[in-house]
């Protein structure tokens, strides 16, 4: 093994990323009318695919500011349950002003982990995931966990980012910011905004978790903003693995990263508009 390689320490990682979205709260909550324009479709599809139905119990795992818990409060019910989890004290509670502000009951949210979850055996009826699962560490323990909260017959459904090249309103920051903080690619198996974008990828780690009847979706999920400056600004606010990657860059160098992302993503605009090119990947799998 080549000792030369940094050592990815997930530890440290999840600490980073805890901080970063206790940070970024506010302002993931703040974007949330543009997160409904940009997902809502998957996230419909997601839910559609899930077989959510009146009643049912729903865990959301990453859930942020909670604008997916909504839509699937909205769908099981004031008889269902959205129970929305997150490692961030600070963004769940931007999850209840939402579900306050939308009317909605029947969210309760609690800070978890999805590596380790404080729930008993076979206590959902599904398992969301929107942009969540691509951030773990370790993926497959993630998986379990939630193949075990599940019922019999329960479903787990999942978004993440399909192919880097299908996402070049973020692969583009990402490849400029690893340019120049001078960092490798990450390993097969590291967490990131792409760890499961490859052909089979997800659907492969969701059978070796354990589901069955495993399949997946594509969906075009365009970001549409006013200006390359507005999309830089989502990105600069909400994204928390772009300043993760900067971490070891002076303030001048990130001012100097930031004003190249602009001018990259200047490429999208159109004569009143930005249209960032995104295609989200939606798997689903049961537990039989």
């Amino acid at each position: 093994m080549d000792s030369t390689l940094p050592h990815f320490d997930p530890v440290k990682y999840k600490q980073t990323t805890h901080q970063q979205w206790q940070e970024a709260a506010e302002a993931w909550y703040r974007w949330s009318p543009l997160l409904h324009r940009w997902l809502g479709e998957t996230t419909n599809k997601m839910l559609d695919m899930a077989g959510l139905k009146i009643g049912q119990k729903v865990l959301d795992i990453a859930a942020g500011a909670g604008e997916q818990s909504i839509t699937a409060a909205k769908r099981v019910g004031p008889t269902g349950q959205v129970l929305a989890t997150d490692i961030s004290a600070n963004i769940l509670e931007y999850a209840k002003q939402m579900a306050v502000q939308a009317g909605i009951s029947n969210i309760k949210t609690a800070v978890m982990d999805g590596e380790n979850l404080t729930i008993e055996d076979e206590t959902f009826d599904v398992v969301i995931s929107r942009v969540g699962l691509i951030y773990f560490p370790d993926q497959q323990k993630a998986l379990k966990e939630m193949l075990r909260v599940l019922k019999p017959g329960g479903k787990i459904a999942a978004i993440v980012y399909s192919l880097p090249e299908k996402n070049t309103f973020f692969s583009i920051p990402v490849s400029i910011i690893r340019n120049r903080a001078q960092l490798r690619a990450p390993l097969p198996g590291q967490p990131g905004p792409f760890s499961l974008s490859q052909k089979g990828v997800i659907e492969n780690a969701f059978s070796m978790a354990g589901f069955k009847k495993v399949t997946s979706v594509l969906v075009n999920a365009p970001l549409i903003c006013t200006s390359a400056k507005e999309c830089l600004q989502f990105e600069k606010e909400s994204f928390g693995a772009l300043h993760q990657m900067m971490s070891g860059l002076s303030e001048t160098e990130k001012a100097a990263v930031w004003d190249e992302i602009e001018s990259a993503l200047g490429q999208f605009e159109t004569e009143n508009s930005f249209e960032g090119p995104c295609e989200m990947l939606v798997a689903l799998g049961e537990k039989v």
